[in-house]
C-alpha cells in the first residue's frame, strides 16, 4: 500500500482535488495524506517578536480548524484511510517534501490567492514542474 499526498487550502478546487484523491485512494488501497499548509500573513515577517509570537497559537488553530472542515466538507469512504497533516510553511516546498515518497501528488488547479484568470496557481505550477513523484491537477469542477 502506498500513498498519495493532497494539498489543500480551503478552495472550491483543494476540495476538489481532496475528493480525486479519495476516490484514487478507494480504487488503489492507498493511504490518503492530507496536507494543509499555512504561513503568517506576509507582512507579519516584518513585525516584532513578542506581537509576532502572539498571533501563532491562533494562526495554527485557524489553520487546523480549516483542515477539519475541509475533510468534513468532503467526506472520507469507510474504506479509506487518511493522514491529516498541519504544517507551517510555504505550500509548494512543503507538498513537495511530503511527496517524497509518495504514489503520487494531487493538488487543485488554483488555490484561494491570485488571479481568477489562471489556468494554474503558483503552487500547483511549482508541483508540476519540480515533485518528483507523478502530479495530478483537479479543476474545481472535477470532484467527487
Amino acid at each position: 500500500m502506498g500513498r498519495i499526498v493532497v494539498g489543500i487550502d480551503g478552495s472550491e478546487a483543494s476540495d476538489a482535488a481532496l475528493g480525486w484523491a479519495l476516490d484514487q485512494a478507494r480504487r488503489t488501497g492507498d493511504e490518503v495524506q492530507v496536507v494543509h499548509v499555512w504561513h503568517y500573513p506576509e507582512i507579519a515577517e516584518l513585525l516584532t517578536a513578542n506581537p509576532f509570537e502572539l498571533q501563532h497559537d491562533e494562526l495554527q488553530a485557524e489553520a487546523a480548524e480549516q483542515l477539519r472542515r475541509a475533510v468534513d466538507r468532503v467526506g472520507v469512504p469507510p474504506d479509506v484511510r487518511i493522514d491529516p497533516v498541519l504544517a507551517m510553511g510555504r505550500a509548494a516546498e512543503v507538498l513537495l517534501r511530503s511527496a517524497a515518497d509518495a504514489e503520487l501528488l494531487v493538488v487543485g488547479s488554483r488555490g484561494r490567492g491570485g488571479f481568477a484568470g489562471l489556468l494554474l496557481g503558483s503552487v500547483s505550477h511549482h508541483c508540476v514542474q519540480h515533485a518528483p513523484c507523478p502530479v495530478v491537477v483537479v479543476p474545481p469542477a472535477a470532484g467527487r
